[in-house]
């Protein structure tokens, strides 16, 4: 960021001694004020959108992998990561048993386990402590 903020400044100062050196007071006089406005908003528009992507790139985010220690450590089951990434879409139980292919009291005893193993009483708990721990994304 830094680097980016110092050639910003040195593009600056480069442009204020190339317009000293070609006497740029003389030349403004004959070149219409409204066309010298315009060159230089237009110039300060370009550097500023140049400079705000600089600062805003962003690499792409990596891959999702769960943390595979956290779910050897609470002894989940590879069905209980499947309802614990089904019940972070937000979906009821009867959604999640018509999905789990299973009943909704299945999804129950799923869910009561899944609240154990992550020593949670509710749902937002569950899934906060479960992104906390990187288990979901």
């Amino acid at each position: 960021m830094w680097r980016t903020v110092l050639l910003y400044g040195l593009g600056l100062a480069v442009a204020a001694v190339a317009l000293e050196q070609l006497k740029f007071r003389y030349a403004a006089s004959d070149i219409s004020t409204d066309l010298y406005v315009s060159l230089l908003a237009l110039g300060f528009t370009a550097l500023g959108l140049w400079v705000g992507h600089k600062l805003t790139a962003r690499k792409p985010a990596a891959p999702f992998a769960r943390n595979r220690a956290a779910v050897a450590s609470l002894g989940l089951t590879p069905r209980e990561c499947q309802v614990l990434d089904l019940l972070a879409s937000g979906r009821t139980n009867d959604e999640l048993a018509k999905t789990l292919g299973v009943s909704p009291n299945t999804v129950k005893t799923h869910l009561a386990s899944l609240f154990a193993k992550l020593e949670v009483d509710r749902r937002i708990k569950a899934i906060e402590k479960a992104r906390f721990l990187s288990l979901i994304e």
